[in-house]
């Protein structure tokens, strides 16, 4: 099966909020749609921490994409309207640059020497994609997760470059309690003695930190409602239990560590770390010129220049509080910009919008449609 992806060649250098810079460095992208003859119609989408460009299908890459339901013809996000592109988020290792990425100065991969990164850093780098595309203005941004941080952080930095912004789970700054468990995820990646200063290699590769961080992820990604539903207090068969002492009892133990083995070499561990630790320093209201943060976030909201924008959350999101998106919700229209709130019930938690794409396909459907 041929591979869709593309690469973009960054700007070199490439500059990088917090200091350094980046030479040879590249996007990863995909893209669905055809541009209009005004180039009016772009949509770009920016992922959450882990997911490649690979958002749907297409005729060069049959295989199904990870917001398959959401993007494709007559879908939420229609194709044969829109023209589409998602970006892996730069400092990933799906095709684009980061610390698993060779750099060009020394033939060697990266590791600890990429630069700090930012999700400022992924914004900007989406925003050259979108100019090096030969496309001034987007129709929508849409960010998901960590990728709607990036979308704020992009917007913040390029005044007038979206329309209308859709924002899915996300949030203008993370809370304590999101910011602790990523520091728990990373911490045991950097305890895991083959982590090695981020010196590692396939043979001596750090399995066990990146399966505990992964399930700490995952207990967080879902919530409780889905858990006690889903598996209760059911316990494995004994044929099925670990042998070894304090082992897996439960089948909920079991599901996580079958997840944490599927990701654990899909993932490099020192892109997840420059990821995860981007997602916690990101605060919008470093942009708003104001001591309070509140009213900070709401003037960086404000030179924006959004005209339309759709906020959609979760009641049992734990890691995004519902709450947060009301109050974005209603920061955006303080600022004059025409915006929809939507929260759903689903019991998934934040990873309802990969799960219950009925509703947020119907939500962000809508939207669209409306543009």
């Amino acid at each position: 099966m041929a591979d869709a992806r593309q690469y973009f060649d960054l700007p070199s250098p490439f500059k990088m909020k917090r200091g350094g810079e980046l030479r040879g460095a590249r996007l990863a992208y995909e893209t669905w749609g055809t541009p209009n003859a005004a180039r009016d119609n772009a949509v770009l989408i920016l992922t959450g921490l882990s997911p490649s460009a690979h958002a749907a299908r297409n005729p060069t890459d049959d295989s199904p994409g990870w917001w398959e339901d959401l993007v494709g013809p007559g879908k939420a996000i229609d194709t044969d309207r829109w023209f589409v592109i998602c970006a892996n988020s730069l400092g990933s290792c799906k095709g684009s640059s980061g610390p698993a990425s060779i750099n060009p100065a020394t033939g060697e991969p990266w590791r600890l020497e990429f630069p700090e990164l930012s999700l400022e850093d992924v914004g900007n780098a989406g925003f050259e994609l979108v100019c090096g595309l030969g496309i001034e203005r987007l129709a929508t941004l849409i960010g998901c997760s960590m990728g709607g941080m990036s979308a704020l952080g992009c917007l913040a930095h390029h005044p007038g470059f979206a329309r209308a912004h859709v924002s899915v789970c996300t949030a203008p700054r993370a809370q304590p309690f999101a910011i602790a468990i990523r520091s728990l995820q990373r911490e045991a990646i950097r305890l895991d003695p083959n982590w090695n200063e981020g010196r590692y290699d396939d043979e001596h590769y750090p399995e066990t930190g990146m399966n505990i961080a992964r399930k700490l992820g995952v207990i967080t990604y879902r919530s409780a409602l889905e858990w006690s539903g889903r598996f209760g207090r059911i316990r494995l068969d004994p044929d099925a239990r670990d042998d070894e002492p304090f082992g897996a009892e439960f089948e909920i133990e079991s599901y996580l560590n079958a997840h944490a083995r599927r990701f654990t070499r899909s993932f490099d561990p020192n892109c997840y770390l420059y990821l995860s630790r981007a997602s916690d320093w990101f605060d919008l209201a470093e942009y708003g010129g104001a001591p309070d943060p509140a009213t900070a976030v709401r003037n960086a909201l404000a030179k924006m220049k959004l005209e339309r924008a759709l906020v959609i959350g979760v009641e049992t999101d734990i890691l995004f509080p519902l709450e947060q998106q009301q109050q974005l919700a209603e920061d955006l229209r303080a600022t004059g910009t025409d915006t929809r709130f939507v929260g759903l019930d689903s019991p998934q938690g934040h990873d309802a919008f990969l799960v219950d794409t009925g509703r947020f396909g119907a939500a962000i459907g809508q939207f669209m449609a409306s543009l």
